[in-house]
C-alpha cells in the first residue's frame, strides 16, 4: 500500500474538520490559516452525557510535527480537566497514558484522539471525578 504523504493526510484531516464529516462530538481546525506546514490546530471536545463533563465545553491544542503521521500529534488541554492521562501542571496529554498514542497507528487521526479522550473522560472511573471551575484554564 502507497504511504500517503504528510500534508495530504493533513488536508484532509483538514477538510474532514472544516466540512464537519466526523463525529459531531468534537471538532477541530488550523490555529493559524497562514501556517502552510499545517503544525497547530485548535480542537473542542464536547463532554460527554451521565458525566461530570455533560454540558461543558473543552478546548485543546494540538501540534503536528514533522514526522506526522507516522509519529503522534502532541495534545494539550486548555480547558482545566482533571483526567489520569492529562498532566495537571501543564495540560499535557500523556502518550503512555492514552491509548491511541501509546499504540500508534498512521492511519489514525486527530479525530481518533480527540474521541478517545472522550471516552477516557466517560469511563467508569473518570466520568465522576471531581472537576476543577468549568471556564479555568492551564
Amino acid at each position: 500500500m502507497a504511504k500517503v504523504p504528510r500534508n495530504f493526510k493533513l488536508l484532509e484531516e483538514l477538510e474532514k474538520g472544516e466540512k464537519g464529516l466526523g463525529d459531531n462530538s468534537c471538532s477541530y481546525g488550523l490555529a493559524d490559516n497562514d501556517d502552510i506546514m499545517m503544525s497547530n490546530w485548535n480542537a473542542t471536545i464536547l463532554g460527554p452525557g451521565h458525566s461530570v463533563h455533560e454540558n461543558r465545553i473543552y478546548s485543546l491544542k494540538i501540534h503536528c510535527g514533522e514526522q506526522y503521521p507516522d509519529v503522534p500529534p502532541t495534545v494539550f488541554f486548555l480547558s482545566r480537566v482533571n483526567l489520569p492521562c492529562v498532566n495537571q501542571t501543564n495540560g499535557h496529554v500523556e502518550p503512555s497514558k492514552l491509548t491511541c498514542l501509546s499504540n500508534w497507528k498512521r492511519n489514525y487521526g486527530m479525530e481518533t484522539v480527540l474521541l478517545d479522550i472522550r471516552r477516557e473522560m466517560s469511563s467508569p472511573h473518570n466520568r465522576k471525578l471531581p472537576q476543577p471551575q468549568e471556564g479555568s484554564l492551564f
